[in-house]
């Protein structure tokens, strides 16, 4: 340090003339105050010291020879003592008789030193040597744990910010090390730097580091992170690793950096802690001691705020496609309404379902659908603008809010949204061909709250999707006018459930060969509502498979239906079989074969005596759960009817997989037979395959004795429609049989 360095009022050179020294002729006394871990320095009236101990000696480097007769602050003090020490000493001495508080001072060296610092006055009259007797304590290590652990922790708990909280380390460092210029840096996972905090550098600096890749040759901090180990640049005006960066940096007078790398619980290079100085230089003994300090603190703290971005990114982002779920949508599209409000704009809610995407579940598997989610949500974040939001609500729907747009403008983004992700996409090895449907309701014409635009936008889109898939359709109040309709009608069908309100019809289904005889009967449901009047079974079914009634109703239709084969029997009456139609939405409960085969049971009937019609997609059904529904029923004995035979596009290559006991030819080709080759064509193909396959054709929909005598001719075995009965009531049945109406197909 400079020999001119002193404190204020300190005279500039020691006096002349003999010192006074105290009297320590005590050896025991002497060698107490030798042996303690204190720096103990005694001065008298002309504050010279006369006296130091050798704890002294061991922490600053000064014998006694070479400290008698000099000051205190010549030997102590540094660049970076705090101003007006010494006025705050002398002070405290001619006031109160002591002085208690830390200071930052230098040993012989120049190595700095935080120190706990009491003087207390040692006048002559009471022994002393006539000026005070001063004890310093190194705290260094203290300070550093104490200080920086302390306040850094408490900003932690007090949810500081990351940059806020490595601003306020950098700070502290500061303090502690007042000749260093600190910073920190984040470095993400693809090797890019990221300043989080560094007060005393010029902004412009941190804005040019943003971004920047690790390398070798990278500065102190970029090779630090890319080596993984810590850099030292003496000199940055020398070293090459600085040569991109060296103009950036001459303006701030920084001359050397020491720079060690930021490593997480698993060892990895999270971020980087520099020092830096303004004279080529290596760091010292109290620059390593705090980097050991700080780097613990600075991963503390790295991975905490990781973590909490985790929790954050798991509670508000969609974790399939990484889009805003429902809740972070919603609190996004408030802030954005509310400021469209503000400034008279109009917006739109654009909901989006795909079409069909259920197929892609059941045919390639659950991986396959989430591959094209992903896809969907990268097609959709491209369609739209900075201010634009978008969301995964749930499965296959999404919303985006437009900001700031009109109707017109609404319309050809819904268009581009089709068109993007109409684009053929490759998965798994299968060409897909996705499309989807899209509702849009208007700022704030069709709504101001978030809530009732995205009910509005739900009802378009369902419009769109009812009239033609892969379209899109405008809110209009007609819609909410049926979507109140549907929801009314969805309550009063759960009070119908609950109340068994519903009934049940049975149509006749005869066998044609060698003579007419009752096959079977289908159990069809009815429902008469009080005020509404007949309920379309198509109508109401459709609303249980979309809402989840459809478990209740078909419990309710097998209990009903065994109850009835019951008192049929009971009565003398023969019924062969009931025919019940099932859901495909039924397999998908785990238990449901069980459950129809202990209703069974319970009313004393065999699985012969229930004739089980299941679609064409319960067999392409792909889920587990519903090949062990499927598989459970047929080891119970029960058989299998395939409903709507011919209406798809793949029954033939199912057929093989399920030992199917009959076949429901579709009424579409009977109502043809007349009139069209076509149809005559396709249903000979039908019945000599259920010949070859050993299995019943029940042809639906014969109205006509022509359709009958066709059918009958070209071996059809068993016939269903208007012609030969119309579904009935139970009661009924009795006065129907024998057959209706005998020669109908003669």
């Amino acid at each position: 340090m400079p020999a001119s360095t002193h404190l204020p009022g300190d005279p500039a050179t020691p006096r002349p003339g003999p010192l006074r020294l105290p009297v320590l002729a005590d050896a025991p006394l002497r060698n107490a105050l030798d042996c303690s871990d204190n720096a103990i320095a005694m001065t008298n009236s002309d504050r010279q010291v006369v006296y130091v101990n050798r704890g002294f000696t061991r922490l600053f480097g000064f014998s006694m020879e070479e400290a008698q007769g000099r000051y205190l602050s010549h030997l102590l003090q540094g660049p970076h003592t705090q101003q007006g020490l010494a006025d705050a000493i002398r002070s405290g001495l001619r006031l109160n008789g002591h002085y208690h508080g830390d200071a930052l001072i230098y040993s012989r060296d120049g190595q700095p030193h935080w120190v706990s610092m009491v003087v207390n006055v040692a006048d002559e009259a009471s022994g002393g040597p006539g000026g005070s007797i001063t004890v310093l304590t190194d705290i260094t290590l203290t300070k550093m744990h104490e200080v920086l652990q302390k306040r850094v922790l408490e900003s932690m708990v007090s949810e500081t910010s990351l940059p806020e909280l490595m601003a306020r380390v950098c700070r502290e460092v500061e303090n502690i090390a007042p000749e260093v210029t600190a910073s920190i840096l984040a470095v993400d996972p693809d090797g890019l730097i990221h300043p989080l905090a560094a007060p005393g550098l010029p902004a412009d600096i941190c804005a040019a580091l943003d971004g920047v890749r690790i390398g070798p040759q990278a500065g102190s901090c970029g090779t630090a992170a890319y080596w993984g180990k810590a850099v030292v640049t003496t000199d940055i005006a020398t070293d090459p690793r600085w040569d991109d960066y060296r103009a950036l940096f001459r303006p701030t007078g920084l001359r050397a950096c020491w720079s060690s790398p930021i490593r997480d619980h698993r060892g990895l290079v999270v971020g980087t802690f520099a020092f830096y100085f303004k004279e080529p230089r290596k760091p010292n003994a109290l620059h390593r001691s705090l980097v050991q300090v700080c780097l613990h603190l600075c991963a503390l703290a790295i991975e905490r705020d990781a973590s909490r971005q985790r929790i954050h990114q798991l509670a508000f982002f969609d974790v399939l496609t990484g889009l805003p779920n429902r809740a972070m949508f919603r609190s996004n599209a408030e802030r954005a309404l509310s400021q469209m409000g503000r400034e008279q704009q109009s917006g739109a809610v654009l909901f989006v379902d795909l079409d069909r995407f259920k197929q892609v579940n059941d045919t390639q598997g659950h991986a396959a659908g989430d591959a094209l989610l992903r896809v969907v949500a990268q097609r959709l974040g491209e369609c739209v603008r900075a201010q634009d939001g978008i969301g995964r609500l749930s499965g296959d729907e999404f919303v985006l809010l437009l900001s700031n747009c009109t109707t017109q403008q609404a319309v050809h983004t819904a268009q581009r949204v089709l068109a993007a992700i109409a684009t053929p996409v490759e998965i798994q090895g299968q060409m897909n061909l996705p499309s989807a449907s899209v509702g849009i309701a208007i700022y704030p014409d069709d709504g101001d709250e978030i809530d009732t635009l995205l009910r509005h936008a739900d009802q378009a889109m369902y419009q769109a999707k009812s009239h033609h898939r892969h379209s899109l359709q405008l809110f209009s109040s007609e819609m909410n006018r049926r979507a109140q309709e549907r929801a009314a009608m969805e309550r009063a069908l759960r009070l119908a459930l609950e109340q068994r309100q519903l009934t049940l019809h049975y149509q006749p289904q005869i066998s044609a060969t060698p003579a007419l005889a009752l096959h079977g009967m289908e159990a069809l449901a009815r429902w008469s509502h009080p005020e509404w009047g007949v309920v379309s079974p198509a109508q109401f079914i459709a609303l249980a498979e979309e809402t989840g009634l459809i478990p209740a109703l078909t419990d309710w239709l097998v209990n009903e239906t065994c109850l009835q084969i019951k008192a049929w029997r009971a009565a003398g009456i023969a019924v062969p079989h009931v025919a019940v139609n099932l859901s495909g939405r039924s397999f998908h409960q785990k238990g449901f074969a069980q459950n129809v085969s202990d209703t069974l049971h319970q009313h004393g009937l065999a699985p012969k005596d229930l004739l089980l019609e299941i679609t064409e997609s319960v067999m392409m059904d792909a889920r587990t759960v519903t090949q062990e529904n499927i598989e459970l029923l047929i080891q119970q004995g029960f058989r299998l009817s395939l409903d709507d035979f011919g209406t798809g596009y793949s029954s033939l290559s199912y057929l093989h997989r399920l030992p199917i006991a009959e076949l429901k030819l579709d009424k579409s080709f009977v109502q043809d037979l007349e009139h069209s080759e076509t149809a005559r064509a396709l249903t000979i193909s039908v019945l000599s395959i259920a010949k070859s396959l050993q299995m019943t054709v029940v042809a639906e929909g014969v109205e006509t004795q022509q359709q009958c005598r066709w059918l009958k001719e070209h071996g059809c075995e068993v016939m269903q429609g208007y012609l030969l009965g119309r579904p009935m009531p139970a009661d009924m049945l009795a006065a129907w049989m024998p057959i209706g109406n005998a020669d109908c197909c003669n």
